[in-house]
Order: C-alpha cells, then sequence, then structure tokens
C-alpha cells in the first residue's frame, strides 16, 4: 500500500510537517508496512516556504528589511541553491501580522521591505524569483518594492513621493533609469489566488483596503490614488492592465508586478505541489490523505485540499481530508475529487484544547480511519 500524505498547517497549532508526521504515524498503527511519503503542502500564504524547504532541502536566509511602516524587521526568505530559485514570503516583509490592529495605516504602508528582499534574492544570484503575496499590511500598489528596485515615482516638484498608497494621488512622473537591470533577465512567479482588479468596487481598495486599517473616505481616495497611478503608468508603458485578473492582489502589488517586474500568476497550491513534485509522487499511490484546519466551501477557492485532489483526481487516487472544523457546505468539495472528510475532534472541546492536542488528535483520527478501510480489504479478502 502506498500512501501520500500532502496536508497544509494547521493555523495557530501545527506546521504542514508536524500534521503530516501525526498522519504517517497514525496510518503505521493500522499497516505498519506501508509505502508512507510525506509532502507537506501550503497555498502560497502563511507556511509556503517552510513547506517546500522541507520537501526540496532547501535553506533558510534572512535579511533586515523594512517592515510596512518603515521600522526594522528581521525577515526570512527560502532558497533553493540547486536551481537558483529564491522563495519570498510578501507576509514576512509587509505583512499584517507585523502590525498591531491600533497600527494598520492603509494610506501610508508600503511594500518597500518586500523589494529588499527581491534585491536579496538578486544578489544571491536568483535565476527565479516565487513571490508569495498573502496577509499584506499594504496598499500601495507595489509602488515601495518598486522603489527599493531602484524605481522613483515624482510629484509635480520632481520630488520622490513619501511612502504609501495615497501619494500615489501626486504622481506625475516615473523615473525607471535606475531601475535594477537584473530584473530583466530574473524570471518572476507569483503565487496567488486573488482575482481583483486593481481598481473600482471590487479593487483593492475596496475589498481589502478596510482590514488593512482604511476608514470609507480612506477607501474612497485610495481607489482614486491607485486609478491615477494606474493612469500615469499606462502613459509611461502604452498599455493598461489594472483590470487585469490578480491586478488588486495584495493591495495592488499585483499591477506592479505584472507591468514592471513581467510576472506570471499562477495559483499557489500549484507553485508549491510543482516545487514538491506532488503529481510525480502522487502517481500509483492507493490514498492521498490532506488537510487544513477550517475545511469549508473556502476551500475551492483554490485553497491546499482542493489542490491536492485535483492533482490526485487526474491520477484516479481517492483523497481522504482530515480538517480541524468542518465549515458550511464543505460537501461542495465532494464534486471535486474529495473521497472522504473527517473532523478532528470526538466530542465538545475548545479551540484552544483543539490546538494543544492536535497531534494526537490527528494521530487517533487517523488510526480510525486506517481500521476502517483496512475492515474493507478483510471483507474483500
Amino acid at each position: 500500500m502506498k500512501v501520500v500524505i500532502a496536508p497544509d498547517s494547521f493555523k495557530d497549532s501545527l506546521s504542514a510537517h508536524g500534521i503530516a508526521q501525526a498522519i504517517a504515524l497514525g496510518w503505521q498503527q493500522v499497516f505498519p508496512n506501508a509505502e508512507i511519503i510525506q509532502c507537506p503542502m501550503a497555498d502560497g500564504g502563511e507556511g509556503s516556504i517552510q513547506a517546500v524547504l522541507e520537501v526540496c532541502s532547501g535553506q533558510w536566509r534572512e535579511q533586515i528589511v523594512q517592515g510596512p511602516l518603515g521600522e526594522a524587521v528581521l525577515a526570512k526568505w527560502g532558497w533553493l541553491d540547486a536551481d537558483k530559485i529564491a522563495i519570498i514570503e510578501m507576509a514576512q516583509a509587509s505583512g499584517i501580522q507585523l502590525l498591531l490592529p491600533s497600527q494598520r495605516d492603509a494610506c501610508h504602508s508600503s511594500t518597500y521591505g518586500t523589494g529588499q528582499l527581491i534585491l536579496a534574492a538578486l544578489d544571491a544570484g536568483a535565476k527565479q524569483i516565487i513571490l508569495t503575496i498573502g496577509g499584506s499590511a499594504t496598499n500601495d500598489a507595489g509602488a515601495g518594492l518598486l522603489n527599493a528596485l531602484g524605481a522613483k515615482f515624482l510629484d509635480a516638484d520632481h520630488q520622490v513621493l513619501p511612502a504609501g498608497g495615497l501619494a500615489l494621488q501626486n504622481l506625475v512622473q516615473i523615473d525607471l533609469e535606475n531601475f535594477d537591470s537584473r530584473i530583466q533577465q530574473t524570471k518572476f512567479l507569483l503565487a496567488a489566488d486573488v482575482t481583483n482588479p486593481l481598481c473600482g468596487p471590487n479593487g483593492a481598495s475596496h475589498i481589502f483596503g478596510p482590514q488593512k486599517g482604511a476608514s470609507p473616505q480612506q477607501v474612497l481616495a485610495l481607489d482614486q490614488a491607485l486609478s491615477h497611478f494606474a493612469d500615469v503608468t499606462a502613459q509611461y508603458f502604452g498599455f493598461d492592465q489594472r483590470n487585469e485578473t490578480g491586478a488588486g492582489a495584495a493591495g495592488g502589488l499585483g499591477f506592479a508586478a505584472k507591468i514592471f517586474l513581467k510576472a506570471e500568476f499562477r495559483s499557489g497550491v500549484e507553485v508549491i505541489a510543482e516545487l514538491n513534485q506532488l503529481t510525480a509522487k502522487i502517481q500509483g499511490a492507493d490514498w492521498v490523505i490532506t488537510g487544513e484546519g477550517k475545511f469549508d466551501e473556502q476551500t475551492l477557492n483554490g485553497k491546499t485540499p482542493f489542490g491536492v485532489a485535483k492533482i490526485a483526481q487526474a491520477a484516479s487516487v481517492p483523497v481522504i481530508v482530515i480538517a480541524g472544523t468542518l465549515g458550511q457546505n464543505y460537501q461542495a468539495l465532494y464534486e471535486h475529487g474529495i473521497t472522504a472528510v473527517f473532523s478532528l475532534t470526538s466530542g465538545p472541546t475548545s479551540l484552544e484544547e483543539a490546538c494543544q492536542n492536535a497531534a494526537d488528535l490527528i494521530r487517533a483520527r487517523t488510526t480510525d480511519i486506517a481500521r476502517l478501510i483496512q475492515s474493507s480489504m478483510l471483507r474483500k479478502e
């Protein structure tokens, strides 16, 4: 029997690697001779670098950069030396988790630190840079990132604009004379599942601005500022990509990545699966086991179990999901390659208790599932 274990992390509880280990231990209690392949996964959000480095034997690297409001932060990024691939989590440098709720400032927060991580990757000799862009604190359309790479955005007095999305309302001129030339020889890949345009009622400012601290009035002002940024950019390049799918991702960083970095957009879970060679590992498997903290209809929006199930379905391999909790309309996933779903707890328990005991609960639930499969196998014999 061959089993591939490919879960995401359980937020505030265990890493994807820890989840995979617990599932493996539970399965081995019933099937000690099974061939078990652990392949920790992620969907481009928190934990993506860790999931790849654990499978691909990569390296953690560190860089002191500017945080969302200019403060110094120690950001980690991943390096795969064999292929010269850098993996950068935007949240490490420009993430909302770096700020207290009272500090969130969509008008003035900047992606500059993420640009500094790109510089570090370029200095290391990166041939490809993968950006995972979930969890941002910013709404500056990637202007800060571009500043770090040498771009200048000037006002009517030829002065460099201050940090933040609101300042873009005063943009008059784009100066790329000192824009890092290595970017032209580097492949950029954005791991993102956000499809919003840059501007308008479904754009970056209206949809994501409020959670980053923007008031209703500030949302309107930011949307106008980003629209003006798109106007000036279109004049400079001769084309307009504000309505492209994903331009509004990460407070508009998607817009900058598409135009200035020529980035390719991919589903986060597809990128991680490709790096971790999940498709090859699933070939010939009898079962695939995946999971996440909360499994519900939102999983359809490109989360890890959905992506894993698509790959397994193509190989005609059944998929079991183990989740911390089951949410609304999780049954919809049965139409997308999921065979069976099991929640972690067997009785009333608090979230804190479930998080603290996640490894034991996962191991026990996996053993229960394996015993059920074993019984079915014995009946067939």
